[in-house]
Order: structure tokens, then C-alpha cells, then sequence
């Protein structure tokens, strides 16, 4: 090309998420039946959604407005809705012009790197969720800016760490925080989350929370939103129905903009954001016009209490299989439905390996194996072509632990056990290889 074409920060943007996807894809080609622990994806793990959800949606769907174009920020009625809501948590307040759709977090997630300037860096948790890890790290043409979460103390954040990080590097300007945690299931507490205030107050900063999962808890644990904790600091939440309701196909998700009158920078920056979707016109409609009447009707609470008592239950079935590990850094989870699984310093090696009956199969892992990948990617693979269960390497979320991801949504209990069985089996045999 005449010019250089791609951007420094294009190297920066990975999922391995869907990456292992492309080699779960390759063995179940040659006959191997595949278990998808890899993405959080509800429906595809036997969640069916309430008929009386499907209705409304149904009888949405029969409306001729619902295929016309919504206004940019999206529909008022659904902001106001939203706006309520977090009004009734009692923190900070906001109005239906503090509310922007977009097409899903993803979206939402990209706009925000987009339009910070590029010397200017927000620092992630690490392990990171690889949509904000990589996002922010494409804007800024470098590899990402994280804090520690510690998987020795229950997976919450080394504050000190975080502390000293924004303290010396002058270029960050926010902090994101994904509460309750994806890859790890870790919920925040209040306090560390009114620390994490401070600091940003301190160093005038302004904070994003990716709340997705923010319903989403269990085992006796409630998630405080970053609404109730923000007091005066410059804050965006990001929501959504993805995982909620959950309804991922509808790509639905919004920000809320908290106190933009405090700081007239951070007020232009959301400005920024709300026109940027007005150049695209506007987000999805149909599941903006279903939100009030699904979220606002007295059954939902009743459902999403019981979905979310079943994801605890599956969480403690887990714990039984894999606490008997004892090369394993095993924490509960109490949020979201995921668990990050660590192996202990010194237990992954070199030449490890578990044996795979098909041939084929076992050529396929050892051409992958020959690459100088990760200890945890070689665990993965193995177990992959062995037992046929599909999970995601934590260094793939940018992080220097060894250890892999995994959800915790099957709701077939038989299935649920069996896969974590042979995910157990697997670890044992392969240690002891």
C-alpha cells in the first residue's frame, strides 16, 4: 500500500474466547463430540426463557412500529423506565438523557476506547475480560493497563497495586471496574468499591463499570451498583438484557452517564459518545420496546431470583469435583457465571500431556503443541482433544497466571456433572504425565 495500512493497536485485539473455537470446530469435524464451556451463553446451555417473556416479545414482534427506526438515544419511554430504576437505589440520579442503546455491549464497549485520545489509558482488572482489554489497548497502540485480581484472596483486587499504578502513570484517566467479574465470579465488595472512589477522586479520574452482570448473584451475595457507591466522581455504567434476561441475540445494551455536570471534559466525552450513535441513526428497537414490560413485570423478579439460586446450586457442584484437586487455586463464585480455575506455581510443565484414543485427534493437538504457547493454552488443547470439553486459558486474559475459564451454565445436571468430571480427570491425568 502507498501508506502504512493497519494500525499499531490492530495486533492488540484478540478473543481468545471464539479463538478456541476454531479448534474445538476442528476436532469436532473428525467425529469428537464437543462440551462448550468456553462462552456465556445461556440459551445454547439449555436455559429456556418463560413463556410469558417470549409473549411479550411475540406480541411486540406482531406491531408494525417495532420495525421503524427509534430515536438515536434510544426510546424515551425505556430511558425513563431505566432512569427510575436507578434513581430508586438511592445514589447518584440521573434523567433519561443520561441513557444511550447501543448494539449490545460490544458496541457500547468499542465506543468508549474509541474516543479517548489515544496517549490516554484506562486501567482494566486483570485477568480481563478480552472485549475491554482489547479495545482498550487497540486505542492506545500498546498492550493492556491492568491491576491485579488476587486469586489468593478470594479474587478481589490488590488495591495497593491499583493505587500505586494510577499514582505513577499520569497517562491513565479512568479505571474500569466489571462487577460482579468476568472471567473470575468475583463480586466487589462495598468497600473496595468505595476505595476504588477515592482513588479516582483523588487522582481526577473518572470511573467505568461494566454491569452486565449486575443481577446476576448468589450464595447469600448482593452486587452494590456503581450508582450507589460514585458519589460526586465522573462515572458510565454499561447494562444490558444479554445475560439478564438473557437474551444475547437481541444485541441490546446501554450506558448511563453519572454526574456529568461535575466535569465539563467528561460531560464533551459523553457528548461524543451520544453522537456517534446518532451518525448510526439508532440501536435495536424491538428489545428496547420490550425491556419495561419484561423488567417492570412482578414475575421477572420471581424468575431471576430462581435462575440465579440454580446457578449457585451448579456452583457448589462444580466446587465438589474440582476441590479435589489439590494442585488447583479453586475459589467460589458468587456473580456473574463463570469460574476462573488456577493452577499452582511450578505444577504446569513442559511434555505434559493426556493421552487422545483417536489418532487424528492426537496429530491435530501435537502440530498445535509444537508452538511456543503457554503452559495453561498446551492444558487446554490436551483436554480439548482428550475429553472433548472446551474451556479458555486465563493467560489469554492478559494475564501471567496459568488456569482456564469456565462457566457455569448447563442446566442439564447430569451433562453438567459429567463435564466437570472429565475436566477433573483430565487435570489429574495430565499432572501426572
Amino acid at each position: 500500500m502507498r501508506q502504512q495500512l493497519l494500525s499499531e493497536g490492530a495486533k492488540e485485539l484478540s478473543y481468545e474466547i471464539r479463538e478456541i473455537v476454531k479448534k474445538a470446530e476442528q476436532i469436532r469435524n473428525l467425529g469428537q463430540e464437543i462440551y462448550w464451556e468456553n462462552i456465556g451463553d445461556p440459551i445454547q446451555k439449555n436455559h429456556k426463557l418463560p413463556e410469558w417473556i417470549r409473549q411479550i416479545i411475540a406480541d411486540l414482534a406482531l406491531q408494525n412500529e417495532a420495525y421503524s427506526y427509534c430515536p438515536s438515544k434510544g426510546i424515551l419511554e425505556t430511558r425513563k423506565f431505566l432512569a427510575a430504576h436507578t434513581n430508586q437505589l438511592g445514589g447518584v440520579q440521573i434523567t433519561p438523557d443520561d441513557i444511550c442503546f447501543f448494539n449490545g455491549l460490544g458496541d457500547a464497549i468499542g465506543k468508549v476506547y474509541q474516543y479517548i485520545t489515544p496517549t490516554s489509558r484506562v486501567i482494566g482488572p486483570s485477568p480481563a475480560y478480552s472485549t475491554h482489554s482489547s479495545a482498550e489497548a487497540a486505542h492506545a497502540g500498546h498492550e493492556p493497563l491492568t491491576y491485579t485480581l488476587d486469586p489468593n484472596n478470594k479474587w478481589y483486587p490488590d488495591l495497593e497495586d491499583l493505587y500505586n499504578k494510577v499514582k505513577y502513570n499520569p497517562n491513565i484517566v479512568g479505571i474500569l471496574i466489571i462487577n460482579p467479574d468476568n472471567p473470575t465470579g468475583m463480586v466487589y465488595p462495598k468497600e473496595t468499591l468505595q476505595r476504588i472512589v477515592e482513588i479516582a477522586k483523588e487522582f481526577k479520574l473518572f470511573l467505568v463499570a461494566d454491569e452486565i452482570y449486575i443481577n446476576i448473584t448468589y450464595n447469600g451475595t448482593r452486587a452494590w451498583s456503581l450508582a450507589e457507591v460514585i458519589g460526586e466522581v465522573p462515572g458510565i455504567s454499561m447494562k444490558g438484557i444479554s445475560k439478564e434476561l438473557p437474551w444475547p441475540g437481541a444485541r441490546c445494551g446501554w450506558m448511563e452517564y453519572y454526574n456529568r455536570d461535575k466535569d465539563a471534559d467528561f460531560n464533551r466525552f459523553c457528548q461524543a459518545l451520544d453522537n456517534a450513535k446518532m451518525i448510526e441513526v439508532c440501536s435495536t428497537k424491538l428489545p428496547q420496546l420490550a425491556i419495561p414490560k419484561i423488567l417492570g413485570d412482578a414475575r421477572f423478579k420471581t424468575y431471576r431470583d430462581e435462575t440465579n439460586r440454580n446457578i449457585g446450586k451448579r456452583s457448589k457442584i462444580i466446587a465438589d469435583i474440582l476441590h479435589t484437586v489439590p494442585q488447583l487455586t479453586f475459589n467460589e463464585t458468587f456473580g456473574a457465571f463463570y469460574n476462573t480455575i488456577i493452577f499452582r506455581a511450578g505444577t504446569l510443565k513442559p511434555g505434559q500431556k493426556i493421552q487422545i484414543a483417536d489418532a487424528r485427534v492426537r496429530a491435530l493437538v501435537e502440530d498445535w503443541v509444537r508452538q511456543d504457547i503457554p503452559h495453561d493454552k498446551r492444558f487446554v488443547y490436551y483436554l480439548l482433544g482428550a475429553k472433548g470439553v472446551c474451556v479458555v486459558p486465563i493467560s489469554s486474559f492478559c494475564s501471567e497466571l496459568q488456569g482456564f475459564r469456565v462457566t457455569l451454565l448447563e442446566e442439564d445436571e447430569e451433562i453438567l456433572i459429567n463435564t466437570f468430571t472429565a475436566i477433573r480427570d483430565g487435570i489429574v491425568e495430565y499432572l501426572a504425565s
